[in-house]
């Protein structure tokens, strides 16, 4: 009970930049995820309430990351767990390596669970997840078609699903979020300590069996499936969580981000094998030099998120709010650009022989 009341009230703090809705305060589709997500997670989550601002993330957040991690399926929750911490590492995003990893504690054994937050993956004794935490930490590079995943075919729609979908959280987490869960104050053993009772606290619903497709009634069905995203195409309820989500996130860069800034971002990905930006700006103040201050302001928030978003900071959110107030906008772009990049990855796992399919440009 402590563990989940300080859980919670930290939870409460780590959102920035934007007004979270209150739990208390929630209405309407805002009110019943959050019902939703306190039945699976036991708390209302930091990038939960970091999306509530704009009904329509919320939504394409949730049903993003829920229907592959925590509906009942081909996977089991284990691999899902090292796939999301093994993503958050390369991501560079503490908060979702301890949260994630914290998982590992009673999926797995707490030495794994500290090889795959320390980043020593080698380390980890379960051949398994030891290959599928390593295909998830590498995932992002360009090697062409698949030439084999460590997971039967069964099991893609879910697996590259929570990939995709941690692919989009770490970046939102790292513009919206401080950086950590735990108390940052805790020395090694205090930190194991926390992680063990809240292991325990979420053991419920980390082994709990919940149905898949009960988050698609907060999205209009819409558009097919893209070809990007070919991976979900056997899993129905994957497939169209993916396809709305999709949809959400491309509805907020055609309201918000300039085709300017959007020609910017895509550009780069086009040439970008996943290499780190470094701990430098310039590449992005190179690109963004000849456009009009809005937007560049606009583009450094985007470029920034895209490929460097551990390195956001106050300067840049409040650079962006001189000429776009409130928090839609901010929350709009900064989706946008996680998207592209998380849809992004997932396009570059296509099955072994299939061609990589083309992303459109500009919406």
């Amino acid at each position: 009970m402590v563990v989940r009341r300080i859980t919670a009230s930290v939870a409460a703090r780590q959102v920035v930049h934007v007004t979270p809705v209150p739990p208390s305060a929630a209405s309407g589709d805002v009110a019943l995820i959050y019902e939703q997500v306190r039945r699976e997670f036991k708390i209302v989550l930091p990038p939960v309430l970091a999306h509530s601002p704009v009904p329509q993330l919320l939504a394409a957040e949730w049903m993003l990351m829920r229907e592959p991690l925590v509906a009942a399926g081909a996977a089991d929750r284990l691999a899902k767990e090292a796939v999301a911490s093994a993503v958050s590492l390369a991501n560079t995003c503490p908060f979702c390596v301890d949260m994630h990893s914290t998982g590992l504690y009673d999926l797995s054994t707490e030495g794994d669970a500290e090889a795959i937050a320390g980043d020593r993956i080698s380390d980890v004794q379960d051949r398994r997840i030891r290959a599928i935490a390593t295909w998830a930490r590498h995932a992002h590079l360009p090697r062409g078609p698949q030439t084999g995943v460590p997971f039967p075919e069964e099991q893609r729609a879910e697996l590259v699903g929570v990939l995709v979908s941690f692919h989009y959280i770490a970046r939102m987490v790292n513009v919206f979020q401080p950086g950590y869960l735990l108390p940052p104050r805790l020395g090694p053993g205090g930190r194991r300590r926390f992680k063990q009772g809240l292991s325990y606290v979420l053991a419920p619903v980390l082994r709990g069996r919940f149905d898949s497709g009960t988050s698609l009634r907060f999205l209009p069905a819409g558009d097919p499936l893209p070809e990007s995203a070919a991976w979900a195409r056997d899993h129905a309820n994957i497939a169209a969580a993916v396809s709305r989500s999709y949809a959400a996130f491309e509805d907020a860069g055609r309201r918000t981000v300039p085709p300017a800034v959007q020609r910017l971002v895509l550009e780069r990905l086009e040439a970008w094998r996943g290499e780190d930006a470094g701990p430098s700006r310039a590449w992005c103040e190179e690109l963004i030099a000849d456009l009009a201050p809005a937007q560049q302001a606009s583009a450094r928030l985007a470029l920034l998120t895209a490929f460097a978003s551990f390195q956001m900071d106050a300067k840049v959110i409040d650079e962006f709010r001189r000429y776009h107030p409130g928090d839609v906008k901010l929350l709009e772009t900064a989706a946008w650009a996680s998207f592209v990049m998380a849809r992004e990855v997932g396009r570059r796992q296509s099955r072994a022989g299939e061609p990589l399919p083309r992303v459109s440009g500009v919406v």
